[in-house]
């Protein structure tokens, strides 16, 4: 019981120290991104792509 205890405690701390390694990432929500639409189109590499919001109030992304 001793060993499974001190293990569980390992991988903690591995988690911690992989999550301290990940850079913090850059948050927009829905709601602030979609305003009153469902669609928006997102320029990408001088492509378009569209970010809908489905029925089932899923996302999708589509060239």
């Amino acid at each position: 019981m001793k060993n499974i205890n001190n293990l569980h405690i390992h991988r903690q701390s591995v988690v911690i120290v992989e999550q301290e390694s990940v850079p913090e990432r850059r948050r927009v929500s829905s709601d602030e991104l979609f305003g009153m639409q469902h669609e928006v189109v997102i320029e990408h590499n001088n492509e378009e792509y569209r970010l809908r919001i489905t029925s089932n109030n899923k996302l999708i992304l589509t060239k």
